[in-house]
Parts: C-alpha cells; structure tokens; sequence
C-alpha cells in the first residue's frame, strides 16, 4: 500500500510526511515542483529510505500524476500542493490561479481517471484528502462565534479566493463524479521547516540576526495558532477514519494578536540565547504599513474534529512556540541554505 503526497517538500507537506514515518511503515510517494518555499532538505532524513520515493513535478502534468498512480498503486492522496502566502498572491496572483485551482483541477482529472479503473473494492477504501486553509472563510468581527464547517465562502485576497477555489473544485468532484474526497480546513501553522517569509519565521531569524521585527498595522489582527505536527495527526486521523465528503476544521484553539505572537517569541528568545548587550529582543519590534485587504480575525472551532474522530491538539502556542524557536537554534546549516538571495529580495520588497 502507499499514499501520495503532493507538495511534499513545502512547509506542512514535508512535516506530515516525516511524521507518516513516525508512525507508520507505509510507503510514501512524495511530488513537488520546488518553487522557492519546496526545499528538499527537508527531507533529506529519508535519505537512502526504500519507502520514501520523491519525484519533482507539477500537480498539472496529468500524464505524470497518472504514470504514478499506476506505477505505485496508490491508495490515497493527500493534497498540500499549493501556493499559500497572502502577500505573494497581491503581488503577482497568477501562480495562486495556475498552482491552486488550475492544479487542482488537473490532479483532480487524473485521479478520477485513475479511480474510476480501480476494482470495487479497492475503489471503495480509496480517498483524496484536500488539504485547505480558514482564510476561505474571511475575516470576523472581535466577538463573532469561530468558523465552523458551516461559515460561508468569504475570501478576500487572491490567495483564499484561489483556495476556496480549488475546495469547490472538490467538492463539486465528490458530488458529481462519487470520487471520495475529504477538506481539512487549517488555521495558522507554525513549526519546524517553515520557509521564513511568515511572521513566527521570519521574527526568529531577524531579531537573532538584529534586524527590525516588522509588524503590520496595528499588530492587532488575531489569528489561530496550530502547532504543525499537531495539524500532521489532524490529518492522518480524518484520513484514517473521516466520512467521505465532509469538512473537517482543524484548529489550535490559540488566537493570539500578531502583537502576542511577537512579544512571547521574544521573550522565549531572551531566555534561551540572551543577547550579549543585555538588551530585550522585543526592542526591535518594528510596525510597518499594513498590507491591502488585511483580514482582521481568524479563529477555528475544531469540535467537529474532536466529536466525531476524538482529535484535539496536543500542543499549547507557549509549548508549541518554544519547540520551533528550539528547532530554529539547533538547525542554523538548514537556515543559511534557505535564506537565499532570493528570499533577501522578497523581504526587501515587502517590508522596506
């Protein structure tokens, strides 16, 4: 038996597939284009793994994904292959259409194909988990009740629009054509790998490196915080055991404002590598304009995803936090092979 991967060499992607391994001796198919966030050392720990077999590629080339899934018998998929930063997608939004909805719709095309030659019994255990984020849903006011699975499509950058996209695409899949399709729905992740354009990332490196900590606006905007290995076992368990056809939100029950979110990783900073002047990391927070369109709250209620397949994140943002500033100390060759000219020029860019 194996699983597909696609976006596996990306930030969540890489973290689920180290973690299948963790618990699990399926084989793994992994596939990604490497655009600049897909970086294969996060994967490099299978190096030399019989069960782990990597393939660069694009979600669209049809005639690719279909020499795979027949090459491999593959029983199931598990979609992150997308473009995913809301910045990147008001720049230049035409990789969000191409990566999130037009490959989705071709992965979609080559796996129905797949599937529909498929015995019925294997046809039958057979499932495609999309892997989706809460920005589809919009922005909410302070006080508003969290997104359920419920809430209503509300996208307001080019990035959530081309993921709401690309979750009707699915939907409309399972519900015209039977293929058995199941939508995670994520709130904020943070953790190890995570490719330093994002702000828990991209606050570490800069205060180590002493550089301003740019924050939006206000600093104000909530958003829930998930733990990325928690959001891994989210993922295996709705694989594992979610009702084909349903939506399942994945939560952290952590909102903090950008301001806490800062402010803790500072202090975590301060008490793990003090700086040698004896000064507060927090001294370089630095509030920059605020980006178009910027949605003012997320928050997840992930109590489908506990009450019907007995799931709730292990991880607090404190624990959670600490164990990715930790990472980010001990792993310094992974950082300076990722912190590329070409990530000097995107932060030139945005935050000058």
């Amino acid at each position: 038996m194996t699983i597909l991967v696609t976006g596996a060499a990306g930030f969540i992607g890489s973290n689920f597939v180290l973690d299948w391994f963790d618990n699990s001796q399926e084989d793994v198919v992994s596939i990604d284009i490497l655009t600049y966030a897909g970086n294969l050392e996060n994967l490099s720990s299978l190096d030399g793994n019989s069960h782990h077999h990597f393939i660069r590629g694009n979600i669209s080339d049809r005639a690719l994904v279909s020499e795979i899934l027949n090459k491999y018998q593959i029983r199931a998929i598990v979609n992150f292959a997308a473009e995913s930063h809301v910045d990147r997608s008001i720049h230049g939004p035409g990789d969000f259409i191409d990566t999130n909805i037009v490959g989705t719709y071709n992965l979609l095309e080559s796996v129905r194909s797949y599937w529909n030659d498929l015995d019925e019994a294997t046809k039958k255990a057979f499932r495609f988990l999309h892997v989706s984020t809460d920005e589809v849903y919009g922005s909410l006011a302070d006080k508003t009740p969290a997104f359920t699975e419920k809430s209503p499509y509300e996208p307001n950058s080019p990035y959530s629009a081309s993921k709401a996209s690309s979750d009707h695409l699915v939907r409309a899949w399972f519900h015209t054509y039977g293929l058995p399709v199941l939508t995670t729905n994520c709130s904020n992740n943070y953790g190890p790998y995570h490719f330093p354009e994002k702000l828990i990332p991209l606050c570490i490196l800069n205060a180590l490196n002493g550089k301003p900590l740019p924050i939006y606006g206000d600093g104000k905007q909530i958003r829930d915080w998930l733990y990325v290995k928690d959001h891994c076992t989210a993922i295996r368990e709705v694989l594992k055991q979610g009702q084909i056809g349903e939506t399942y939100n994945v939560g952290g029950w952590n909102e903090k404002t950008n301001l806490e979110v800062v402010e803790t990783l500072c202090a975590i900073l301060d008490e793990l590598k003090p700086k040698s002047d004896g000064k507060r990391y927090a001294d370089q927070m630095t509030f920059v304009k605020d980006r178009p369109g910027h949605d003012r709250r997320y928050a997840i209620d992930a109590s489908k995803l506990e009450r019907e397949l007995g799931w709730k994140p292990q991880e607090t943002f404190e624990t959670g936090l600490r164990k990715t500033v930790l990472w980010y100390l001990e792993n310094e060759t992974w950082v300076n092979h990722v912190v590329s000219g070409e990530y000097q020029h995107w932060v030139e860019k945005q935050y000058s």
